[in-house]
């Protein structure tokens, strides 16, 4: 096939490619301006090399004029995630997408490949304007942690330098460093799911103490001075504590002095 004919048949990928990596890097950016928790870390992309594509075609044994047909991952998008949870998130953020449609997924998190892969695969169609004509193409969307990112890269370099061949030391050392990479993201989940547990009491607790502030400051005005400071101290005295069941009782008591304060105003 000629230079000039590989180029346009890669053009439309690589406009695609461009687009996704726009598109993804703007959730990201949406995310932090909402000043919200990104499951997304990093994105990144790329379309495979003629080489690649022939090296690849060669193996599975697709036809040549099949390529664009067979070959789904011609262009490629990768989500990193801080956290193995962040990527079923992702995907379910994909899912929802109407820019994209979802031809395939497979999850190599729950189940891994033999040799230790992990990753979650979506294989999307998706339309770009050429110069010419809509053109509708392949492309797969890999969604992983920075564990499993790290191990695919040493693993792909692996089976680059010893062209499939990965001699079998090395790939026993490599699985047992996979299963260690597993090991690291369930307890990082568990230190995130600790962290976010404790997020949330803390959101809690800023809510109570802006309502009992709120409420002691109108008992200034519907309470005598005296009643107001001796409450006062006793939120700080409360506080001090860092007892959250104390908290939201006396939040409770206030309430109910604050609302007799206010009926007696009434009358």
């Amino acid at each position: 096939m000629e230079i000039q004919l590989w180029r346009e048949i890669l053009e439309p990928y690589s406009l695609a490619v461009d687009e996704l990596l726009i598109k993804f890097n703007h959730v990201q950016r949406a995310f932090q301006k909402a000043n919200d928790y990104c499951p997304i870390e990093l994105v990144q992309g790329r379309v495979k090399t003629i080489a690649s594509i022939l090296e690849k075609a060669g193996r599975k044994q697709i036809p040549l004029d099949k390529l664009e047909e067979q070959m789904g991952d011609i262009a490629g998008i990768r989500l990193i995630c801080p956290f193995v949870e962040d990527c079923y998130a992702v995907a379910d953020l994909i899912r929802k997408r109407t820019d994209m449609e979802i031809v395939s997924e497979d999850d190599y998190i729950a189940n891994p490949k033999e040799s230790g892969y992990r990753s979650f695969h979506m294989q999307i169609r998706y339309t770009v304007q050429t110069l010419q004509m809509p053109k509708t193409i392949y492309a797969e969307i890999q969604i992983r942690t920075l564990g499993m990112n790290c191990w695919c890269t040493i693993e792909h370099s692996l089976q680059y330098k010893y062209r499939g061949n990965v001699p079998e030391e090395l790939s026993r050392r490599l699985q047992h460093t996979a299963d260690g990479m597993i090991a690291t993201d369930k307890e990082l989940s568990s230190i995130r799911d600790e962290i976010q547990a404790a997020k949330i009491m803390q959101q809690e607790e800023d809510r109570i103490v802006s309502d009992i502030l709120v409420t002691i400051q109108n008992l200034y005005k519907l309470a005598s001075r005296r009643e107001a400071v001796r409450m006062q101290e006793e939120f700080f005295r409360i506080y001090q504590e860092q007892d959250l069941s104390r908290l939201k009782h006396f939040a409770t008591e206030l309430d109910i002095l604050a609302e007799g304060y206010r009926a007696q105003s009434l009358y």
